[in-house]
């Protein structure tokens, strides 16, 4: 009796090993590299889309643009040439989800702070507010590096179309008027082509990790 239990022992741990074995192969099998998907404005919320692209299917990318930065520089598409980005709207006298906001690019910041592929942009939305010197007094005090990251004015008009024609991420305020917005929580994820590869909730810490993972993933594109 007893070595019957000592058999079955060893065939019990014999068979452990082998399904574990068996399992992890088929978890390496089935876990392969998925590509990010491309989003085009068909897939998105057509409230963060401008009428216009609301049907678009296909070869959506961020026009280009051209807006002032906390230092007063001219900030052009080239400057994000060939390079990963993550961009969002906000605007520095928010008292609610900005300063969340915030605080994770500054996180995001110190992730990709040796990475040379990678890049942030945050656009005002009230860039009748947010002049110069009033970006510079922001960016200092929440610690943003000027090489990685731009704070941007400029042209109410010009950053309404990028939210809603470009990068999908702003609500209309609904009211009719011109370019009035309300910016909401997305991170938007840009890959080296101008093409929006992710949203995250920019107030998550959860979907901050997404966002990191998934620029390790577009960096192996």
């Amino acid at each position: 009796m007893l070595s019957f239990f000592k058999d079955y022992k060893v065939f019990a741990i014999v068979f452990g090993i082998i399904s574990i074995i068996i399992v992890s192969i088929i978890y390496s099998t089935l876990n392969v590299y998925q590509p990010l998907p491309i989003y085009q404005p068909v897939m998105v919320s057509r409230e963060l889309v401008d009428s216009t692209i609301q049907h678009q299917k296909k070869y959506h990318k961020i026009a280009d643009f051209s807006l002032i930065n906390q230092n007063g520089k001219t900030v052009t598409q080239d400057d994000y040439k060939d390079k990963i980005y993550v961009a969002d709207f906000f605007f520095t006298t928010c008292q609610t989800i900005c300063p969340i906001m915030t605080d994770h690019m500054v996180q995001i910041q110190k992730e990709i702070m040796d990475d040379n592929d990678v890049l942030l942009l945050s656009h005002s939305v009230t860039p009748e507010i947010d002049l110069v010197a009033q970006l510079k007094r922001y960016a200092i005090k929440k610690g943003v590096n000027d090489s990685k990251w731009n704070l941007v004015t400029g042209d109410k008009k010009e950053i309404y179309a990028l939210a809603r024609k470009s990068y999908l991420a702003v609500k209309d305020n609904g009211d009719g008027g011109p370019f009035d917005m309300i910016h909401t929580e997305n991170f938007m994820l840009i890959d080296k082509k101008r093409q929006i590869r992710g949203f995250y909730d920019g107030t998550n810490p959860v979907e901050i990790k997404r966002l990191l993972s998934d620029i390790s993933v577009l960096k192996e594109e």
